[in-house]
């Protein structure tokens, strides 16, 4: 028989779907729009009428498919229930349990998003090979998951891969998301590259390549004048490197994986931005030459449904 297994990415605005070979191998993917109407009542509805249609189009017969996965945007506790999914409209509900329902009995396990991303690159992306790799996710904000001994690690709470949230600096004044003060997310995602940009400029009043685009500047623009040499956008792509490093560092001293993969929009920067931070995290982590790599996320936004399908095997 010829096993398969469905990915499911459950995002604030489409679902992503895909169906898989037990080995990993992509056969079809597709999507379907995310109605958070009336508390998001009718997503699960949506996503098993799609994948029952889409399994008989394809011709796939449902003894063969081993379960389906999903990533869920929200904490995500061992039983599959979820006590909120801001931006689904979920409230103490279990995605797990009512998808196996409407799926006629068909397996279904289920993580939070970002760790069952990580999951996704370890079994086919940037952290194949490795049976232990934190994956961060630099986008608008910074996100992470755990995988130890190719398991999530989601923690008692829920609380594992909160990378984004990790505090690494005390002088900060601004408020994070979160309610805290001085996190990760406030000065390495896409949103505090492009502020920390902002602060130079008006503190430094120097010549740089950055002034043209104002306040309106973003990471992209930043990475993209530091590459060429500007040298205010070296100085911020260094104290981004800074708190990135010492982040890592510490779990790296915690957890110590065999390697971090980065991921996320930022990440497009590639090998200039692996640079920027493995100077600071090998100043931090001195204790031994034998500790975590860093390595690029290779998947992009597939992740998720690569994960999400590789839960399903589990």
């Amino acid at each position: 028989m010829n096993r398969k297994c469905i990915g499911i990415d459950i995002g604030g605005t489409t679902v992503k779907i895909g169906v898989f070979t037990a080995e990993g191998e992509l056969l079809h993917k597709w999507e379907v729009p995310t109605r958070k109407e009336e508390g998001g009542k009718n997503i699960l509805p949506d996503v098993a009428q799609s994948i029952k249609e889409k399994l008989k189009a394809f011709g796939i017969p449902a003894e063969e498919v081993l379960g389906a996965g999903m990533g869920v945007p929200g904490p995500v506790m061992p039983d599959g229930s979820v006590e909120v999914c801001v931006n689904l409209g979920w409230k103490n509900k279990n995605p797990q349990e009512e998808l196996s329902r409407l799926l006629g009995g068909m397996p279904v396990f289920s993580g939070n998003d970002a760790n069952v991303a990580a999951l996704g690159e370890m079994w086919q992306g940037g952290g194949k090979g490795y049976r232990d790799i934190v994956m961060v996710t630099l986008g608008t904000g910074v996100g992470g998951g755990v995988i130890i001994d190719e398991k999530i690690l989601a923690g008692r709470h829920g609380l594992a891969g909160e990378i984004g949230h990790i505090h690494v600096r005390s002088e900060e004044k601004e408020y994070c998301n979160c309610g805290g003060r001085g996190c990760l997310e406030q000065v390495a995602s896409a949103t505090g590259i492009a502020r920390e940009a902002r602060r130079a400029m008006e503190a430094k009043k120097v010549p740089t390549a950055m002034e043209k685009f104002g306040s309106r500047i973003s990471a992209k623009n930043v990475l993209d004048c530091a590459k060429e040499g500007d040298q205010l956008a070296l100085e911020v792509m260094d104290t981004v490197g800074h708190y990135l490093g010492l982040a890592l560092s510490q779990i790296a001293l915690t957890v110590d994986p065999e390697v971090f993969v980065i991921g996320g929009g930022v990440s497009r920067a590639g090998q200039f931005l692996i640079d920027v931070i493995q100077k600071h995290y090998d100043d931090f982590v001195t204790i031994s030459a034998n500790k975590p790599g860093l390595t690029l996320a290779t998947l992009g936004n597939d992740a998720g449904i690569y994960g999400a399908a590789r839960l399903a095997l589990s």
